[in-house]
């Protein structure tokens, strides 16, 4: 038993904040993505002997969609909508370095509250795929392992979530703004 352990801690272990983000992103809520990932590493723990490969992160991040849909589905049985929790903001990046001067501090905070409004606007089904991509960096394959959907249907889903965010992200003085 101790063997499983050491190698589940080993090769699972480490996409704890993948699977997390992913849990949070797709659940819209922190406290729900704790329960999220907390399930998929109990049943992630329990399979671990099905997990074929090296690569863990692509199973792993599987069972964190299956558990999401899972709890998705328990919610909409209970017919109970949890309040969203928008005054929840994220860590700063690269807390040792420089710090930006204030007016630039602002206009990213806000970049990063309106891509992340947008993103959160996107169908699930497209919002999964930009994640895996965009933020997991996960390839086509695995993005298509995840979602268990062909490598086609991950390509268009990705094409549209982007397109999306390319047709409502907000343009100043009509210039395009990048996005960091």
């Amino acid at each position: 038993m101790d063997d499983k352990r050491s190698r589940f801690e080993a090769l699972v272990l480490p996409h704890l904040d993948a699977a997390h983000r992913l849990a949070r992103w797709l659940s819209r809520s922190a406290g729900d993505a704790d329960d999220i990932a907390q399930e998929a590493f109990m049943r992630a723990y329990r399979a671990f002997d099905t997990l074929r490969g090296p690569d863990a992160r692509p199973w792993l991040l599987s069972i964190v969609r299956n558990c999401h849909l899972t709890a998705l589905a328990e919610r909409r049985r209970r017919a109970c909508e949890p309040l969203t929790e928008e005054h929840e903001t994220r860590p700063a990046a690269g807390a040792g370095a420089a710090l930006p001067d204030p007016e630039s501090a602002s206009i990213e905070r806000d970049e990063r509250r309106t891509l992340a409004r947008l993103i959160a606007a996107l169908p699930e089904e497209q919002r999964e795929v930009l994640l895996l991509r965009e933020l997991e960096d996960l390839s086509y394959r695995e993005i298509a392992a995840v979602a268990a959907v062909p490598i086609g249907t991950v390509m268009s889903r990705l094409a549209r979530a982007r397109a999306a965010l390319k047709a409502t992200w907000p343009e100043a003085e009509g210039e395009p703004r990048a996005v960091r």
